[in-house]
């Protein structure tokens, strides 16, 4: 870390119910989490799914480890009438409630917005869902993967055109729902800002988070560019259709290297390396879109010459140069990055079941107070007495009873 910390997390004080499941939601809690927020994790009796999701041992997820850190679980049955009078009661105590339910639902189950509000007034609602809470597709069924579709994000995932006959490729991660996630963490925080800030208004927001949405905002030029010039944006494979050379070239060892040399002083260095130096300048190659125009065959004259050079020999040239470069990172390269490692953003946490878990640090980093890893993913309902009874007062013999009822 860069210094020590010397003041309490930023969100220390606020506190978050999430009534969320599988991605976005409870990613968007996380990130508030990190930051120092209370976040209550409401759960059904079966638990999130996610708890189920990838590599596990002795039945335990190890992503859920990191998913689920830094928040207290509860689990309360929403279908039963003492539940949602508990939720209520929760929410009293909170600042936000993050949720993800297809739009509507928890106003069937008695807990729509202006039911939260009638017990506090000033309440942040954050919904995060498939299309928004409204429009005619608002109650279209949706995971993240379809936000990536209709937000333009899949189709331009894939090798150039003509090039492969194979569906577009997925990202690898739940990039839909967490950009969802993160659209959702900042609303919050600009709804608390205008609420809470000196002078501030005091009042109720709602943030509407579509996941096809959230998609689509990040998606550069693809709709000025349609709009405008009729163009639709077409997948690049691994360059740029705006700008040359970038490009992932392979190596003598069968790995990748990333190198982005699209500036004239960098294709200068990139070419006097690669052996054509004769190129600096040269018609076909001495502005930006004429080398875009060329891209085909300055490829091919980078990647023979890559291919010559293991990744280790590709990239210690390529930094001597002072030419952004990279592998393609595996998980054991992040894992060992030194970079990463010095500024905490690869971690060793302490789990009770695991011993320890490799997760990745928190993002922003604040240098002045910096989150932690307060502890890893809790078991389901794992704080359910503590909360129950430190926020609402209730005795242990009121809890076991409600367990006992199947409230719990």
């Amino acid at each position: 870390m860069t210094q020590p910390a010397t003041l309490a997390p930023v969100l220390s004080g606020l506190r978050v119910l999430e009534i969320g499941h599988f991605v976005a939601a409870p990613f968007c809690t996380r990130l508030l989490a990190d930051l120092g927020a209370d976040v209550v994790k409401i759960e059904p009796r079966g638990g999130d799914p996610v708890r189920q999701w990838g590599e596990m041992i002795d039945g335990r997820s190890l992503w859920w480890s990191m998913h689920g850190r830094n928040k207290r679980s509860v689990t309360v049955d929403l279908k039963s009438e003492k539940g949602r009078a508990l939720i209520l009661r929760l929410v009293a105590e909170c600042d936000v409630v993050v949720e993800n339910f297809r739009p509507g639902q928890l106003r069937k189950m008695g807990l729509g917005p202006e039911v939260l509000r009638g017990v506090r007034p000033d309440l942040i609602v954050a919904h995060v869902s498939g299309y928004g809470q409204d429009g005619p597709g608002a109650n279209r069924a949706a995971f993240g993967v379809i936000g990536e579709a209709i937000g333009g994000l899949r189709y331009l995932t894939n090798q150039a055109p003509g090039t492969a006959d194979l569906p577009p490729v997925r990202v690898g991660v739940s990039i839909g729902d967490s950009i969802a996630g993160l659209y959702a963490a900042f609303g919050v925080m600009a709804a608390l800002w205008q609420r809470d800030r000196a002078g501030g208004d005091g009042r109720a927001r709602t943030i509407d988070v579509a996941l096809t949405e959230s998609v689509l905002s990040m998606m550069e030029g693809m709709l000025p560019e349609y709009g405008a010039l009729g163009k639709i944006k077409q997948p690049a494979g691994g360059g740029i259709a705006t700008a040359a050379p970038t490009n992932a070239y392979p190596t003598a060892d069968g790995q990748w290297v990333l190198i982005a040399a699209n500036s004239e002083p960098l294709f200068a260095k990139l070419m006097t390396l690669v052996g054509h130096a004769e190129l600096i300048g040269a018609p076909g190659y001495a502005s930006n879109p004429e080398r875009v125009a060329n891209v085909d065959t300055l490829d091919q004259l980078i990647g023979a010459w890559t291919r010559t050079l293991s990744a280790g020999e590709l990239v210690a040239r390529l930094d001597a140069s002072d030419i952004p470069n990279s592998k393609a990172y595996t998980a054991a390269d992040c894992a060992a990055d030194p970079q990463y490692r010095a500024r905490g953003m690869v971690r060793e946490v302490p789990d009770k079941h695991f011993g320890t878990v490799l997760q990745a640090g928190m993002v922003p980093h604040v240098p002045e107070s910096p989150g932690t890893v307060r502890w890893a993913g809790p078991d389901l309902g794992e704080h359910t007495d503590e909360v129950l009874g430190e926020l609402l007062g209730l005795a242990p013999a009121e809890i076991d009873a409600l367990k006992q009822e199947g409230v719990l």
